[in-house]
């Protein structure tokens, strides 16, 4: 039992690798392709928001799936399915061809991210320790690789189709060959009792409603995936612009922020287990406020990567904790749950740089980064959510409920 429990842990880590070296590789070619697509800046921002719905509909899809399939089934499959999808933005040649490339890719990203992080769910709750933190970390990596590959593709003179096809279908076996190291069964919910949904009046399919603490979770994953979509777009920008430094040096503000962002993720699993999730998402959205504020007053560079690095060292382990949290709340919808919440922090992901874009009209840019640094503190404030008991999933007693629902 142990050595296949720490199969799963390993075909876990394989898989949030692929992701984040699949996403990677895309993320590497923009600039070819659009070059190549004929389009401008302002319509490949336009089309990027294809991505994201796609990866929005591709994860309540999967979630879904994922309850009623079991995670064994879904994981490779999306895996699959992102890996065949990565060539389209390469074979696009018009404005039209890559957003639906895009959205096709997306959903398949959305769906590999939410069934994988689902998974995580069940092997930590296997695992009775934390251990969602080290997966994200890997995702980290996957970006690293990508990076490098793409590089190298890139000066080898590969076409963005070459280069995203030989990807896609390396990701593709990739994807299947730990397909049967997963675990073979996910937690089952006990069988609801159908007459106390009827001692309510209410139909039994209808008592089964959405726990108030999964929408604080993504309530709280919208604010903390939102501050890292403004490092993502805009550390080395405002570093450049603000601050004067130079493109080479500039690069270095958002290398900063993943490299500690993906040592932190290594050791918040640590942190999680000695400390609890709460206190993890508490201090380590204080300090990521702390940081995110050094950068938006910093006069010079070098305090300024001290800042991105602190902020990236703090926003580490947020998200992971509250990945978890969705998951355990309920193991049966365990899927369904990290689907609501990585949902909605991915939409926060992608309306940050927007929103910090937008401000720029009223603000300088530095000064604009203290708003995400507000929502951390507001993080920080409501990490108690964590301390919660998950709500109970069988009915409740037709008590004061009752008379209510007969009024």
């Amino acid at each position: 039992m142990e050595r296949a429990l720490r199969a799963a842990r390993v075909a876990t880590f394989v898989y949030f690798v692929l992701d984040g070296t699949l996403m990677g590789m895309w993320l590497v070619q923009i600039p070819t392709v659009e070059k190549r697509v004929g389009i401008s800046h302002a319509t490949l921002g336009s089309l990027l928001v294809l991505l994201g719905l796609g990866a929005f509909i591709g994860m309540q899809i999967a979630g879904r799936l994922a309850d009623r399939l079991g995670t064994r089934a879904v994981v490779p499959a999306a895996g699959v399915l992102c890996g065949a999808a990565l060539v389209l933005p390469g074979l696009a040649r018009n404005p039209w061809e890559l957003a639906g490339a895009l959205l096709v890719f997306g959903f398949a990203n959305g769906c590999l991210d939410v069934s994988m992080n689902a998974h995580a769910v069940h092997v930590e709750k296997a695992y009775n320790r934390p251990v969602m933190s080290a997966f994200h970390a890997t995702f980290s990596v996957g970006g690293v690789i990508a990076a490098l590959v793409g590089a190298r593709a890139t000066s080898a003179g590969m076409s963005p189709a070459a280069t995203l096809g030989a990807a896609g279908a390396v990701g593709i076996v990739v994807a299947l060959i730990p397909a049967r190291s997963l675990l073979a069964a996910t937690p089952t919910a006990p069988a609801p009792d159908p007459t106390a949904a009827q001692r309510l009046g209410e139909p039994a399919a209808k008592r089964r409603t959405v726990p108030r603490r999964i929408w604080i979770l993504a309530a709280l994953a919208l604010m903390c995936m939102l501050c890292e979509g403004v490092a993502n777009d805009w550390s080395a920008l405002e570093a450049k612009t603000i601050l004067g430094a130079p493109a080479s040096t500039a690069a270095f503000a958002y290398g900063t922020y993943a490299a500690t962002m993906t040592i932190g993720r290594m050791l918040a699993d640590r942190a999680s287990r000695r400390f609890g999730s709460a206190s993890v998402l508490r201090y380590g959205a204080a300090t990521g406020a702390v940081g995110l504020t050094v950068v938006a007053l910093s006069p010079w560079i070098w305090m300024a990567l001290a800042g991105w690095a602190l902020f990236g060292l703090g926003l580490s382990g947020c998200v992971p904790q509250l990945f978890s949290a969705a998951g355990h709340t309920d193991p049966a919808a365990a899927g369904t749950n990290v689907s609501r919440v990585a949902g909605l922090g991915y939409l926060g992901m992608l309306a940050g740089p927007a929103v910090i874009g937008w401000m720029t009209h009223l603000l300088s840019l530095n000064h604009t980064f203290l708003l995400p640094a507000l929502l951390l503190v507001v993080a920080a404030v409501a990490a108690g959510i964590l301390h919660a008991e998950p709500e109970p999933e069988s009915a409740p007693e037709p008590t004061q409920d009752a008379a209510e629902v007969a009024r």
